[in-house]
């Protein structure tokens, strides 16, 4: 006669197991979703700022203003590598800024033959324009929360969209190159609670 199994452990085993893979996957939906709903939720208001200055630098421009600021003049192709897209998409992105003197042109300081990209100072009043007012978008929608959280909040956005950028890069999702801003450039772009679907 074959040994008596413990079917009551067994039993135990199989009903935690679907249990945590149905928290998993109502936690990863609820994740999507929300991540959804605030694609939508920033597309509708651009996240532009407040005041006249709301919507007016479209997010290429401004990531790309952002950029040379805070990493300071440099070529096409290092420009496209930092942001994650390709130097065409740099190059067409970046000629009305030119066009417009918001960035200009200049000779690499160590290689006369070299040109790099630049924001002039009119850029740069602008760029700081665009950016106080995006902050009071910013401070106005996070309102009620504490330093810690939008800390916390930064930090973990930051991370997702370093995630995403990553995947984007190595090909394995449907993203066009031209969208993918990794690090602190998406994060500052999108940065902003995502809201309930209602």
């Amino acid at each position: 006669m074959p040994p008596i199994q413990d079917m009551t452990s067994a039993a135990s085993v199989s009903r935690e197991r679907p249990a945590e893979s149905s928290d998993s996957a109502g936690l990863l939906d609820a994740l999507q979703h929300q991540v959804a709903v605030f694609a939508r939720r920033a597309e509708q208001t651009r996240l532009g700022g407040v005041g006249q200055v709301r919507n007016t630098m479209d997010r290429a421009a401004y990531l790309l203003l952002n950029r040379l600021d805070q990493e300071g003049p440099m070529g096409v192709k290092a420009l496209a590598a930092g942001m994650g897209i390709d130097s065409s998409t740099v190059t067409r992105q970046v000629a009305p800024l030119v066009d417009t003197g918001l960035v200009k042109r200049t000779s690499h300081p160590e290689d006369g033959r070299a040109v790099v990209l630049q924001v002039s100072a009119r850029g740069l009043a602008r760029l700081n324009e665009v950016r106080s007012s995006r902050r009071e978008l910013m401070a106005q929608v996070t309102g009620g929360w504490t330093e810690e959280e939008r800390d916390s909040f930064t930090t973990l956005l930051t991370r997702f969209n370093g995630a995403l950028a990553a995947r984007a890069a190595a090909g394995t999702t449907g993203v066009p190159s031209g969208d993918a801003e990794p690090g602190t450039d998406a994060g500052t772009e999108t940065g902003t609670v995502p809201e309930t679907d209602t």
